[in-house]
């Protein structure tokens, strides 16, 4: 009898298994990573971050500076590092570069940045995004931006903590990971386009910018419906490969409704166009905008923490983890169409 081709058989069915048990264990520790994102953490960044002391971070005053101190204080806390080029985690953003028709003159502000290095390809570079500035204090009222965009803020926050954790535990992303904290959207997103335009980072080196902006509440057409959901925005405009992913990584770990409503180029609101990843568009850079849609409250003083629901903003946090995971850590980066 001959018994080479059921040796072959034996190895060849042992090194399928054993593949099967790698993956199945890697599956494993993202949705045990994805489930360790804490709600906790989002309650207590957000109630400072939209807090009254805040001011409703208006760009340049001192409550958007120390919304920035505060958010610089997190991530050395974390032990997350600056990203290089910075001046201790501050991209200082001056006054000249944020003028724009019919806008107020702005003060001097600041981009935070923080980034952990990829274990593997430290020279590709995941941008995730969310801008802290808000409009500030009107008639005596506090405007606290909880939703907009404290909810963004904060889920980074919580996003890089759980990074982190897996760095320290040996299975840091492969790619860099970059925490861009922008500053001046509200305004004309002045704190993004300075960030693209200064090249702090090669722009041919950045495989995506996952961005977020008010994930806290339910809007006007979801208020009376239970499904859990989130609107995504360009997704497929420049990458069928990034909006395959987001798809994937949805229908795998977290099952919500994905509406693309907005990503209608001829829809009304013209959402692309209205918040920080479009300036990483306009370079072709891939880009999914991450948003729970307008609701009473947007760019009013009631807009507080109180309305926030923190189940469904974890859950969007959730989604937004394991798409930025397989991004940082799959073999090759994404192709533009």
């Amino acid at each position: 009898m001959n018994f080479k081709p059921i040796i072959c058989l034996f190895i060849a069915a042992g090194f399928l298994n054993s593949n099967t048990i790698y993956a199945q264990k890697q599956k494993d520790r993202v949705k045990e990573m994805m489930e360790n994102l804490s709600k906790d953490e989002l309650i207590k960044h957000l109630s400072i971050i939209a807090g009254d002391e805040m001011e409703g971070r208006k760009t340049g005053e001192a409550g958007q500076k120390m919304a920035a101190n505060y958010i610089r204080n997190i991530y050395k806390s974390l032990e997350i590092e600056a990203l290089p080029g910075t001046d201790d985690y501050f991209q200082m953003v001056p006054s000249d570069a944020m003028k724009r028709m019919f806008s107020p003159k702005l003060n001097d502000s600041e981009n935070v940045v923080a980034y952990i290095k990829g274990s593997e390809k430290p020279d590709e570079y995941l941008v995730i995004s969310a801008h802290y500035d808000h409009v500030g204090i009107a008639n005596g009222e506090i405007y606290n931006g909880a939703d907009d965009n404290g909810t963004g803020t904060t889920a980074l926050l919580e996003l890089a903590r759980m990074f982190k954790i897996a760095e320290k535990n040996g299975n840091g992303p492969k790619r860099s990971m970059v925490f861009l904290h922008c500053t001046g959207e509200e305004y004309g997103l002045h704190g993004s386009r300075f960030f693209v335009n200064s090249k702090i980072i090669p722009l041919e080196q950045i495989v995506a910018d996952l961005n977020v902006d008010m994930i806290g509440r339910r809007d006007f057409t979801y208020q009376k419906n239970k499904k859990e959901y989130i609107y995504l925005v360009g997704s497929d405009k420049l990458s069928t490969e990034l909006h395959d992913i987001s798809e994937a990584m949805n229908k795998k770990y977290t099952n919500l409704v994905l509406d693309y409503t907005y990503n209608d180029d001829k829809h009304p609101e013209m959402i692309y166009y209205r918040s920080d990843h479009y300036n990483f568009a306009k370079y072709n850079i891939p880009v999914i905008f991450y948003y729970s849609g307008e609701h009473a409250d947007y760019h009013k003083p009631t807009d507080t923490v109180d309305k926030i629901d923190f189940d469904e903003m974890l859950k969007r946090t959730q989604l937004i983890f394991v798409t930025a995971w397989e991004l940082a850590n799959r073999n090759e980066r994404i192709k533009l169409k």
